[in-house]
């Protein structure tokens, strides 16, 4: 089994941060110059944050899902690895 797992780039990463702090940038902005009163931007200031929180929650669920789902497996396949070998050992006598 190959363990090894691909990292992102620094590249990446850097792009990532800074494409998400340009978004928030200019959506603030954006709430900032929309000629509504104190409450209305604060009601969509706290619908975008609670929306940012839980596409981060939703994502992260999904990977630790999905990783558990990749270690059931690897048990799995050394499970029937071993019965294989174990019945190969058998089989040989």
């Amino acid at each position: 089994m190959n363990d090894s797992f691909q990292k992102h780039s620094q590249a990446w990463v850097s792009f990532s941060y800074i494409s998400f702090a340009a978004a928030a940038f200019m959506l603030f902005v954006g709430l900032y110059m929309m000629p509504i009163d104190l409450w209305g931007k604060g009601y969509l200031a706290m619908g975008i944050l609670m929306l940012v929180q839980t596409t981060v929650n939703v994502t992260k669920t999904v990977r630790d899902n999905t990783e558990a789902d990749k270690l059931i497996r690897k048990v799995e396949d050394a499970r029937t690895e071993k019965l294989l070998v174990k019945f190969n050992r058998d089989g040989q006598d």
